[in-house]
């Protein structure tokens, strides 16, 4: 139990002139007195609709400043702010809806057509239209009192591998995020971003953007990641850290202009939300420019590891950051030496509160106070951890464990491989048979034998892939990550 402190409110008085966020379509600048201003004008607009403690807005919107605007007013008024993937057909959208039960839904005008059916039955205004009246009227004066367990957000899970589930996050998991990451990875009101993942994502609103605006720094929003234009901004607005995951460096590496840009203001690049190829890590290293890998999600922060910039350890998430727990366990709960694999186990105060209307899927993966990740792992004698994959993914073949992700790792370092993902498809002898998929490079050419020898080159014979495809394209998630379910059952439709 504890109060909240309405730290933007705060952060307004302390920093009043300093940019808060910046559109990075127009370039209109923020301010955090503004920031704070047009929060509390959102709140009274929101209040007098109606809207009170505990009720969920929903918000459909590309990236943009109001998505911050709405979430601190949700705050003023103890609201739960519903950010929704907008990259979802009409139908998914429906559900999303239905399972929250909004009682307002802002919407942005692109999406008025799309979702013109779905949101009829509901209280839905575009976003817009309500900010004339908004930004119009007056400030509320908060006297809500909000303890820190309750919730905040809830962002829904891209439920690749069944339903979504609408994670909550309350005021103490997501402050206990943003000063963990301030503390451990030594932000400062002089560090700036630019948000390219969707802020409907845990990364787009909780791994940088609202560590940075807790400590005065400056977030740009951008709708899209266009790579020749992400360069030019980057320096543009003096950014001293970003987040892109590995798809958005696989198409920042094939930028021409990429080999000659120079970043002078930054001070290291993050990567998160799937496995990185090494090739990324060389490309940097070979510029001079910091990088590291991070791991994180919706349940869990999303930032939980810290690496020195000038340390790098390939494949490496790093060690504990200063403010949460981390361990690996066997199938007994019992930690494993150093190099064996086990379950990777988070604790602290920027666990998520629940999930959204279903007790039992929360009970299983919060258990005394951890929380359970579902993904392997392995700590080295130096303390750093190292990602190996998800339990459901590893594949067993003839009774031997096979972790995927080392061998994507290495099919990827392969100059003829532009993307793969390595799958264990249904053997009736063996189980599973590991199966290879993989993009080729344009102009390049290689066969299955080729790939299959190259693999000879680093691991033993029973964890290679027994067969390999070669396709156009590898699917996947909104935030980029393989979408192996997707990958399979489309596979599978063709033979």
């Amino acid at each position: 139990m504890g109060m909240v402190t309405d730290w933007l409110q705060k952060r307004s008085i302390i920093s009043p002139d300093r940019v808060a966020l910046v559109n990075g379509a127009t370039n209109e600048m923020i301010t955090y007195r503004s920031l704070d201003a047009r929060a509390a004008k959102w709140a009274y607009y929101m209040k007098e609709k109606g809207i009170k403690k505990g009720d969920r807005v929903v918000f459909i919107c590309k990236n943009h400043p109001v998505c911050f605007e709405l979430l601190f007013a949700c705050s003023k008024i103890g609201a739960i702010f519903v950010p929704l993937n907008w990259r979802l057909s009409a139908a998914e959208i429906e559900s999303l809806i239905g399972d929250c039960s909004p009682d307002l839904v802002f919407y942005q005008a692109d999406f008025e057509h799309g979702f013109n059916a779905v949101l009829k039955g509901h209280r839905a205004e575009r976003i817009d239209e309500a900010a004339e009246e908004a930004y119009n009227g007056v400030e509320l004066v908060s006297e809500i009192i909000r303890d820190k367990d309750d919730p905040w957000v809830m962002i829904y899970t891209g439920g690749t591998t069944g339903k979504s589930k609408g994670v909550i996050l309350s005021y103490r998991s997501i402050n206990a995020n943003a000063l963990n990451t301030v503390i451990s990875w030594n932000l400062t009101e002089e560090d700036a971003t630019i948000t390219y993942l969707p802020t409907f994502h845990t990364g787009g609103l909780n791994a940088l953007s609202l560590p940075i605006l807790m400590v005065g720094g400056k977030v740009v929003t951008s709708e899209r990641f266009v790579p020749q234009q992400a360069i030019d901004m980057l320096n543009h607005h003096v950014c001293t850290i970003v987040l892109l995951v590995p798809t958005m460096y696989h198409d920042l590496l094939e930028e021409e202009d990429f080999e000659y840009a120079s970043f002078p203001k930054m001070k290291v690049f993050l990567s998160g939300g799937a496995p990185c190829p090494g090739k990324v890590y060389d490309a940097f290293k070979a510029k001079g420019i910091h990088f590291k890998e991070g791991y994180g999600l919706t349940e869990a922060g999303p930032n939980n590891f810290y690496i020195d910039p000038g340390k790098m350890k390939k494949g490496s998430i790093g060690k504990s950051m200063m403010l949460n727990e981390v361990k690996v366990v066997d199938q007994e709960g019992k930690c494993v030496k150093y190099g064996d694999v086990g379950e990777l186990l988070l604790g602290g105060d920027h666990l998520f509160k629940e999930y959204w209307n279903m007790p039992e899927e929360t009970a299983a993966v919060l258990k005394d106070g951890w929380l359970h990740t579902g993904d392997l792992a392995r700590i080295d004698h130096e303390g750093d951890y190292y990602i190996v994959g998800r339990k459901k993914d590893m594949i067993i073949s003839g009774g031997e464990n096979i972790y995927p992700q080392e061998i994507e790792h290495w099919l990827c370092e392969h100059p003829s491989i532009s993307e793969c993902a390595v799958v264990g498809m249904p053997h009736e002898k063996w189980g599973e048979v590991v199966t290879a998929f993989m993009k080729i490079r344009e102009g390049r050419m290689m066969t299955g034998s080729e790939a299959k020898a190259y693999c000879l080159e680093k691991f033993g014979a029973f964890k290679i892939p027994k067969q390999y495809h070669f396709i156009d394209d590898i699917p996947k998630t909104d935030v980029g990550k393989v979408n192996k379910k997707r990958l399979v059952e489309g596979f599978l439709r063709t033979q």
